[in-house]
């Protein structure tokens, strides 16, 4: 049995009843919250090692917990919502989710999704352990603390993960599903468009002005590169 816990925000009992018997298996604990007020209740008192969340809640819908997470930590979080519509799943990953699951789904894809996600927050892929040092900019892999003109930049895990792949790798162009592939490890569940966002939420936290971007550049017509 893993000793990483995990919540899942659901109203769906039916939905919240195969979602936890499936990670259950899969060895973590899991806890199922089906109200929104409820939901930022539990997580005040302690947080999880990772977040399923659903858009449409009662009380107090998804991107308003999303938006609460996000100002107190960087907990992964897997939006999971029947709702399809491009703008929803933007506005998702722009508050800080790290992926976005749509109803109907599969189990056994979500689980996946899950181990992914845990995988990379806790550093199990970031090779060596020394931090990378740029004239204005320090990744450091083994405190996942990024330092940008002095001052300490609050990173959610999969933007940590995303600039820290293309810092390792300093001028070769990588395209989204390459990015996809090595970031999320999943290119071939999540929209491209993914990559784009995150990008462009990096470069707004990292960037003196994002744009005219320094570090993170855009290769037209290819995909994107890291600049040191």
């Amino acid at each position: 049995m893993s000793d990483l816990s995990i919540i899942v925000i659901e109203d769906e009992p039916s939905i919240a009843e195969v979602v936890h018997l499936y990670l259950k298996r899969a060895g973590y604990q899991v806890t199922i919250v089906g109200d929104g007020q409820a939901a930022l209740d539990t997580l005040a008192r302690q947080l999880p090692d990772l977040v399923i969340l659903d858009i449409m809640l009662p009380h107090v819908d998804g991107f308003a917990i999303t938006r609460w997470l996000r100002d107190r930590s960087d907990v992964p979080i897997i939006m999971l919502t029947s709702r399809r519509e491009e703008s929803d799943r933007i506005a998702g990953l722009e508050l800080g989710a790290d992926d976005y699951v749509v109803k109907p789904f599969s189990p056994q894809e979500l689980v996946s999704r899950v181990r992914a996600v845990l995988r990379r927050t806790r550093g199990s892929q970031t090779g060596s352990d020394t931090p990378l040092v740029f004239p204005t900019l320090t990744i450091d892999p083994q405190t996942r603390l990024v330092t940008a003109l002095s001052q300490e930049i609050n990173l959610t895990a999969r933007e940590f993960d995303m600039l820290y792949w293309m810092a390792r790798h300093p001028r070769q162009v990588f395209t989204r599903s390459q990015l996809l592939e090595a970031v999320w490890g999943l290119s071939e569940y999540i929209d491209p468009s993914t990559v784009t966002v995150h990008l462009r939420r990096l470069r707004e936290k990292i960037e003196p002005d994002p744009a005219n971007p320094a570090h993170l550049l855009t290769v037209w017509g290819v995909g994107y590169k890291f600049e040191p």
